[in-house]
């Protein structure tokens, strides 16, 4: 399959180019402490058909379980979450679900904590302030292994070690 991504914004839309009706949905796991921020993401990802959430849940330590027990393609991840903190639940998954992809959806800008993310594997990073213009291009990116780093953080060079 080709390594690109079509991406409609006017429809929310994502889709590898060259979707067949035989390819499975992208499945995500969604992981915010914010019941209303978990159901906005959750909404936004369903205007894709070629994206499936398969659980939610709002803490660091139920996170790591299911990334373990489900293996989702990606992860949607926040840092700021009660148990444990994303980061250090960011860095158990790249261990226990190696082949899963972290997006960091997160209110923290710093470029120190979003290099830290990077650094420990995440592909992306979405601010929850662009996440309703971010949120669908940075799964489309790193559904191709792609970097993303929110449009608000566009002012910061960030590689992913």
């Amino acid at each position: 399959m080709d390594t690109k991504v079509w991406y409609n914004p006017a429809k929310g839309v994502v889709q590898p180019k060259g979707w067949g009706m035989v390819m499975s949905p992208v499945r995500i796991l969604v992981v915010d402490d914010s019941e209303l921020f978990r159901r906005f993401m959750i909404s936004a990802l369903q205007m894709s058909p070629a994206l499936q959430v398969i659980c939610s849940v709002a803490d660091g330590f139920a996170a790591v379980a299911k990334a373990e027990e489900l293996r989702p393609d990606v992860i949607l991840l926040d840092i700021g979450l009660p148990g444990q903190n994303g980061i250090e639940a960011g860095r158990q998954i790249r261990r226990c679900a190696p082949a899963s992809k972290i997006i960091f959806v997160s209110q923290e800008s710093s470029a120190d904590i979003v290099q830290e993310t990077l650094s420990l594997g995440a592909l992306g990073y979405v601010v929850k302030t662009s996440a309703g213009n971010d949120l669908l291009p940075a799964v489309a990116a790193v559904i191709c292994s792609k970097q993303f780093v929110s449009s608000a953080l566009a002012y910061s060079n960030f590689t992913h070690t």
